[in-house]
């Protein structure tokens, strides 16, 4: 059974490795592939899991992820059929689930029952893009009571007053976009990232995650290498596991989630 976040994040440290985080949008094609899915990364040497709720409005997501989310929502997917098929899932899971969702259906089912909800299924962490520091501290504490780390986002474009502020309130680890805008697979990613990552690390010793825009091992081995303790990759995934058919699809990702794990391990 998985353990929290923090404690992933601390013995990945203590061997001096940098974690894999692969993203997937649940209910893409269908909840059973998702769950196939999740087996076969946890088993394919990912260190944590990132699952997307599917958002008819997903403002931070790009293209990849957005169709991936018109698909699931067009296919019946709905919160109580993710959280019971999570919850059914995570007795089986060495790696933590951390559910990546918008603030609007929490806000809708209550944040209390929400977390009480997500905690009972299983789920470790939670990341929720849109919603800012300053409106994030009732769920900050509602989330620390029931055993879920609700990771905060820093921005490239964050002062560094409020990088100082999210580092602080942030739980289990602190999530760095890696660029202004969507996700997405990008060709490289922005050198912006190395200094915010040294600012970071000069006002906290919390885990860093890097995400939004790693679709490659080499880019994935060099945020590890300028100082990120996990690379966050998303669209890169979401897309193979679209391509083909199921069966292909969860073959691919195993393969490449390999990849980027031989890249993170290999030396610097």
């Amino acid at each position: 059974m998985a353990t929290s976040v923090s404690d992933c994040f601390g013995r990945l440290r203590d061997r001096g490795q940098c974690a894999l985080i692969p993203f997937l949008t649940a209910g893409d094609p269908d909840l059973e592939t998702t769950a196939a899915a999740l087996q076969k990364l946890d088993a394919s040497g990912a260190d944590l899991l990132e699952l997307g709720v599917p958002y008819s409005d997903p403002l931070a997501d790009g293209p990849v992820i957005q169709a991936a989310a018109t698909r699931a929502l067009q296919g019946g997917t709905r919160l109580d059929a993710v959280i019971e098929r999570v919850s059914a899932l995570t007795p089986s899971l060495q790696a933590p689930i951390i559910l990546f969702t918008y603030y609007n259906p929490i806000y809708h089912r209550g944040v209390p029952t929400f977390l009480n909800q997500i905690a009972a299924a299983g789920v470790k962490g939670l990341v929720v893009p849109d919603l800012p520091l300053e409106e994030a501290h009732d769920v900050l504490e509602i989330a620390q009571d029931v055993g879920v780390e609700l990771t905060l986002l820093v921005a490239p474009t964050s002062s560094q007053e409020r990088i100082a502020k999210i580092a602080q309130e942030s739980q289990g680890f602190i999530y760095l976009v890696s660029t202004t805008g969507v996700t997405g697979m990008r060709t490289q990613i922005e050198a912006r990232v190395q200094d915010l990552l040294l600012e970071l690390r000069q006002t906290t010793d919390k885990p860093i995650g890097v995400g939004f825009g790693i679709s490659r091992p080499e880019q994935a081995r060099q945020v590890r290498d300028w100082g990120a303790d996990a690379a966050i990759v998303g669209s890169a995934f979401v897309k193979r596991l679209a391509e083909g058919t199921s069966a292909q699809g969860l073959e691919e990702i195993s393969r490449f989630c390999r990849v980027l794990k031989a890249a993170l391990q290999s030396e610097p």
